[in-house]
């Protein structure tokens, strides 16, 4: 036990003598968080809260051009500007001016009528209640066209698509259900078609407590770039191992009773503790900072024990990986490039930047192995799904497991790289 708190008290003199390299690996993680948090708010928040502006050129000041321009003023997702031509309305959104310009052609309404119309008479003539129409002309079919800047994303188009869409079905069917009942009844009072819809949705969401768990973007980013800046612990720490190396201090201290797992607990405990001070920090700016400048306030209520659990198993597994690399480098050229290319990797593997369920069957496969893919999701369990200990329980095995393994391979490479 002296010898592994003379190690611990070795390391924390060197941690000490580098105050600006204790700084960076605090100071960055914390400015990390808070400019990627920033960044991808926007995208946590449901479309209403953005309300973007769009052009709508409407050419047919009718009927069903006002219910579209309606059903865009209720959606409460967009601020309409309604004095643009086509041909204006098309090059601001090609000069990037507006994301997006709807255009609306003449004579829908009308057009729109007409034929519904004479489908309807065509039935109605089909099984004998009335006789043929008249009304024979060919009608063009009419179409919305949807102007998008070339940088806008696909979703945002795919999303902007639908929508309408599905208000221009909705106006068909409400028209072909009034063009029936004006032909089996006289009496417009008269309900004879249910125009509601049959079928609806309903979102039900996750509850704890009877309040909804909704998740924003402080909650998913702070579990997932704490495990990214715990995980980068393994850069310093493996160029502090290769530099002992170069430097003779292992030569030092193997003339002394002390074995290389020893060392390499001495430098475990002291890192340990340094993932943990920078959960901390994480927590702080999430609790304090980020209510400060107008983002969601990190709801840690019940969960701080699972937290610092779930930190302390992640710590271990990420100074387990600078320990191996930091033994089987000869070089810091070797341990830093290496080390902070292998965290990029992790990261990219263990859903950190993209969710897994929607990467490539093959890179859902691959991230199983990464323990980041494992710490996130012990993160995500206590942070969105209310989950308790037992249910991380496998996730913490295998940071554990993580750690031991690539530990011991530590230790032995080192006993046979040393042997006489």
């Amino acid at each position: 036990m002296h010898k592994l708190w003379a190690s611990t008290y070795k390391e924390l003199l060197l941690l000490s003598r580098d105050i600006g390299g204790v700084a960076i690996l605090f100071i960055m993680p914390l400015v990390l968080i808070i400019t990627v948090t920033l960044i991808q708010d926007s995208t946590f928040k449901t479309i209403s809260d953005t309300n973007i502006p769009i052009l709508l050129v409407n050419n047919d000041k009718g009927e069903v051009s006002k219910m579209i321009e309606n059903g865009l003023e209720t959606a409460n997702a967009f601020k309409m500007v309604l004095d643009k031509t086509e041909e204006e309305a098309k090059d601001l959104v090609y000069k990037g001016t507006y994301q997006l310009a709807i255009v609306i052609p003449e004579n829908l309404s009308t057009d729109l009528q007409r034929k519904v119309n004479q489908n309807v008479n065509r039935i109605i003539a089909k099984i004998g209640l009335d006789a043929p129409t008249e009304d024979t002309l060919d009608i063009p079919k009419k179409e919305v066209r949807l102007y998008f800047d070339p940088a806008t994303q696909q979703s945002f188009k795919a999303s902007v698509e639908n929508g309408i869409d599905k208000m221009v079905s909705k106006i068909e069917t409400e028209s072909i259900y009034k063009a029936f009942q004006k032909q089996i009844t006289d009496d417009p009072s008269e309900v004879i078609f249910e125009t509601e819809n049959f079928i609806t949705f309903k979102e039900i969401t996750a509850k704890n407590g009877g309040q909804e768990i909704l998740p924003n973007s402080v909650q998913h980013n702070v579990p997932a770039w704490t495990l990214f800046a715990i995980f980068f612990i393994i850069v310093p720490l493996s160029i502090n191992i290769v530099k002992e190396k170069n430097q003779g201090t292992f030569v030092r201290l193997r003339t002394n009773p002390v074995s290389y797992a020893t060392v390499l607990g001495g430098k475990t405990l002291v890192y340990l503790v340094v993932c943990i001070i920078q959960f901390v920090l994480m927590l702080l700016v999430g609790l304090f900072v980020f209510p400060e400048i107008g983002l969601p306030t990190l709801d840690v209520s019940g969960r701080l024990l699972l937290l610092f659990v779930v930190t302390v198993f992640t710590g271990l597994a990420a100074i387990g990986l600078g320990l191996l690399l930091g033994t089987i480098a000869t070089t810091q050229e070797q341990s830093a490039p290496f080390g902070a290319t292998l965290v990029v990797i992790l990261a990219a593997l263990g859903g950190v930047w993209v969710p897994v369920f929607i990467m490539p069957e093959i890179m859902q496969l691959l991230s199983n192995i990464s323990p980041m893919n494992w710490g996130l999701n012990a993160y995500l369990d206590v942070f969105l799904r209310n989950t308790s200990v037992v249910e991380i329980l496998p996730e913490i095995i295998l940071l554990f497991l993580f750690f031991i393994t690539t530990t011991l391979i530590a230790i032995v490479y080192n006993e046979k790289k040393n042997a006489v």
